[in-house]
């Protein structure tokens, strides 16, 4: 969302994450000290999240890799330094 001016606005969230809801990430998250770690972990899963379901990465095994046709171009590594994902 823009504003009048043209200048991104940031998106505060606040939010509450039980165990029961999501135990997997509850207990990723509850390692980290309230606060910033746990913040950027957040953003991490977020993004990382992002690239699965945008077709960007697949994810295997536990582990995200890039897709197939990427593998062993430079596509991964210049994707690094795009903008990032829009609508």
């Amino acid at each position: 969302m823009t504003t009048g001016d043209n200048k991104m606005t940031p998106i505060r969230l606040v939010f509450e994450l039980a165990r029961a809801d999501h135990p997997r990430l509850y207990d990723d998250l509850i390692q980290f000290h309230k606060g910033t770690k746990r913040v950027n972990r957040l953003r991490v899963l977020a993004y990382d999240g992002l690239l699965v379901q945008s077709g960007l990465f697949a994810a295997t095994g536990g582990q995200v890799l890039p897709n197939e046709a990427q593998m062993g171009s430079g596509e991964v590594t210049n994707d690094l330094f795009r903008p990032g994902l829009e609508e």
